[in-house]
């Protein structure tokens, strides 16, 4: 065999071998899915109840966990998660709609790396926007989806027929309740409307309660149960006890000190409790699992498609 026709058979075996390879490689690249960010909605029935400080903690421990966590401030105007975290962003969330500011730029980053987005001012304008700007506009929020494996969605408390759109597209809607009358009647009044609005839907609802500053565990499952025997008999809701959270002193000193528990009292009650919730929700709800919602382009093509205000 002359050098040439063993070159040509080098050169033959090289190509077949890249050939090979590239096929092998092809099936991984249609495999490859699309991922969405999980959305959870953290609600309540009434103000007070500790709902912002539970976001801010659950988002740091999920953060904690591996996992990359923006928490969206929607209680538009009263900035609680700046305020409760000591941190003043430099852009909020109405920077991004009308000031033509980017996804990234208005994330800004807190303990553990954990971002969030300020609600801001200037949400009415919602209102004004045509066609044209809103598929423009969620187009750029579904850029959360790349930047995030959980959105944790403040909302403000009370019943809206926005907080019904953030229910609908959310995968997981945590619902803060605390023993006092007044919160489990307001309580239950967001579970009526859920299950007035959703009562078309195959599947009822499902929302996790999380009962605050309770006693014990045992007072948790107990406030579960008083719900649950009500919605049982007149609401075509699924009501879950995602996990409760003790009465601790230590929350109102990291309240002050405008530190998270989860970080300034890590082995107390209150933080132990939440970062066990973090776990259940970590590792039942994998980012590599595909979700049956659209992420956050889903979450705010609803909201803004409707143009209904907080």
């Amino acid at each position: 065999m002359d050098q040439a026709t063993n070159l040509r058979n080098i050169i033959k075996a090289h190509e077949q071998q890249v050939k090979m390879g590239t096929q092998q490689q092809l099936p991984n690249r249609e495999e490859k899915k699309e991922r969405h960010a999980k959305v959870i909605t953290v609600t309540s029935g009434k103000g007070g109840v500790g709902k912002s400080n539970i976001s801010i903690n659950l988002g740091i421990a999920l953060q904690k966990l591996g996992n990359r966590v923006v928490i969206l401030d929607a209680d538009f105007g009263l900035a609680n998660v700046e305020v409760m975290l000591g941190i003043r962003p430099r852009f909020n969330l109405a920077d991004l709609l009308f000031r033509g500011r980017t996804v990234e730029e208005v994330i800004t980053r807190g303990p553990e790396g954990i971002g969030f987005i300020s609600g801001g001012s200037g949400i009415e304008e919602l209102i004004n926007l045509d066609p044209i700007q809103i598929r423009n506009l969620t187009k750029r929020l579904s850029d959360l989806d790349e930047l995030a494996d959980y959105i944790i969605v403040d909302t403000g408390a009370g019943i809206s027929d926005g907080l019904m759109q953030f229910i609908k597209a959310s995968d997981r809607v945590l619902l803060v309740v605390t023993p006092e009358p007044t919160s489990i009647t307001d309580a239950y009044a967001v579970l009526k409307s859920v299950s007035r609005t959703f009562a078309d839907t195959e599947e009822p609802m499902r929302i996790d309660l999380v009962p605050n500053r309770v006693g014990s565990f045992q007072e948790g499952r107990m406030l579960h149960k008083k719900l649950l025997v009500v919605i049982e008999r007149f609401l075509r809701v699924n009501l879950h006890l995602a996990g409760s959270v003790i009465q601790d002193m230590n929350i109102s000193k990291a309240v002050m000190a405008q530190m998270p528990i989860v970080l300034s009292y890590p082995h107390s009650p209150a933080a132990v409790a939440i970062n066990t919730l973090a776990k259940s929700i970590h590792e039942g709800t994998s980012v590599e699992k595909q979700s049956s919602k659209k992420g956050i382009r889903e979450l705010f093509g609803s909201f803004l498609k409707g143009k209904i205000s907080l």
